[in-house]
């Protein structure tokens, strides 16, 4: 039997307010969580949102395979890094992150250390903290094809 493309929105408990997600099959679970990539970013001009907790925070880190959960200075925050070939492929790394956070209205420190190091941190300024928005982000990013842009491993 077929199973059929519903669309449902539901109450996020992490970031306080409703997202509209679209799963195929019969029963709710935590599928929406598993694919963030398929989330959109919320605006965060509400005052009712408020960071995560880390416990939340926790429970979505292995939702963005690569990405780390660090607190500093008392504020949780989401990053990652690469080595890219060169300097300008790093610029290009940059452009294609760009690209998802405008889309997203949701944009990360983007750093780029010597000449081909980048840092990327994710975390909602306007809290103080993270929220799911920063995961979504970290998901839209892992989805982009960087492999031409990063050097390869040492063969051992």
């Amino acid at each position: 039997m077929a199973m059929e493309a519903r669309q449902i929105i539901v109450f996020d408990i992490f970031a306080g307010h409703c997202c509209l997600g679209c799963f195929q099959g019969d029963t709710l679970d935590d599928r929406l969580l598993v694919n963030l990539s398929i989330k959109k970013c919320v605006p965060c001009n509400s005052n009712d949102i408020r960071p995560m907790t880390e416990q939340a925070a926790n429970e979505l880190i292995p939702k963005v395979p690569g990405w780390n959960l660090v607190n500093e200075t008392d504020t949780l925050k989401l990053n990652r890094s690469w080595k890219v070939k060169s300097f300008t492929k790093g610029l290009e790394l940059f452009q294609a992150v760009a690209d998802v956070a405008e889309a997203e209205g949701h944009h990360p420190d983007l750093h780029l250390v010597g000449w081909n190091n980048v840092k990327i941190e994710i975390w909602t300024h306007a809290v103080g903290g993270l929220t799911e928005n920063d995961f979504i982000l970290a998901a839209k990013i892992n989805g982009l094809d960087l492999q031409r842009l990063l050097r390869r491993k040492a063969a051992t």
